[in-house]
């Protein structure tokens, strides 16, 4: 989707009644190169967006450089597609920085979430991060997308650096109230967060009150292993489904993009 900078925001956060998924590539955990052949065999099986970035050990040497192999093999295939008569006619899936902060940025990302840790108990992922990474997104271009951040129990990793006060799986109200804030700041992106490999993912309960209390797109993520647990999240309604660590299990880029190909299609059944 060459020049999708200046349309990531409506792509990514216009609701289209079907649940899309997306891959979240850890630098700290892939080089580039096997980065770039996740992903392509994740747009392949029908993923929709390649979020890239982690809660920690990302800095700005591994998340530029795991970009640009990103975006140089999905632009590859791209044209390649456009080529073939016989090739299916593949369209490319916007890149997006979903950083731990103003540290972790590439200036070849279409876009960045612009996010907030609504729900951290310090200031620095409520605002002071955003304010030393805004001068670098406006020289560099990258489209920012407001979006509202909520970590929910068991909270891992993110839970941790951010400091967060874990949303529990009966808080409905709670969760009900931060999505509400959320529309009312302007974001257009609510994030549920259960934590990268988390025990147990984000409770359907939590997704469907927040889906009820804004218009928001509504993105959930976190211990969602299998096509039957992504379903649960797109009946409850789930715009996005995020996986990450799942498609670490996987080096054979074949077999990735069947187990994808498969997730989805259960995930939309």
């Amino acid at each position: 989707m060459a020049g999708i900078g200046t349309q990531a925001t409506d792509y990514v956060c216009t609701r289209s009644g079907v649940t899309r998924h997306a891959i979240l590539i850890d630098p700290a955990d892939q080089t580039p190169d096997m980065a770039a052949k996740r992903c392509l065999a994740a747009v392949a099986a029908g993923s929709s967006m390649v979020l890239v970035g982690g809660s920690s050990d990302t800095d700005m040497e591994n998340v530029h450089e795991t970009v640009v192999a990103i975006q140089e093999a999905l632009e590859l295939v791209e044209w390649a597609s456009t080529q073939d008569a016989g090739m299916e006619n593949l369209s490319k899936a916007p890149v997006v920085l979903f950083p731990q902060g103003a540290t972790a940025l590439s200036p070849a990302a279409d876009a960045i979430t612009f996010m907030m840790l609504m729900n951290s108990t310090t200031p620095r992922f409520l605002v002071e991060e955003q304010v030393v990474g805004a001068p670098f997104i406006r020289k560099a271009g990258v489209e920012p997308i407001p979006m509202g951040y909520l970590i929910c129990a068991p909270g891992g990793k993110a839970g941790e650096v951010g400091k967060a006060d874990l949303i529990q799986p009966t808080e409905t109200e709670r969760v009900a109230a931060y999505a509400m804030t959320a529309e009312s700041y302007g974001f257009r992106m609510f994030y549920l967060e259960a934590g990268s490999g988390a025990e147990y993912p984000v409770s359907p309960e939590l997704i469907r009150v927040a889906r009820e209390s804004c218009d928001l797109a509504l993105v959930v993520g976190g211990g969602i292993r299998d096509g039957a647990t992504a379903r649960a999240a797109a009946q409850a309604g789930a715009d996005w489904v995020i996986t990450g660590n799942l498609a670490e299990d996987y080096d054979d880029v074949d077999e990735l993009q069947r187990v994808l190909s498969e997730f989805i299609a259960e995930m939309n059944s």
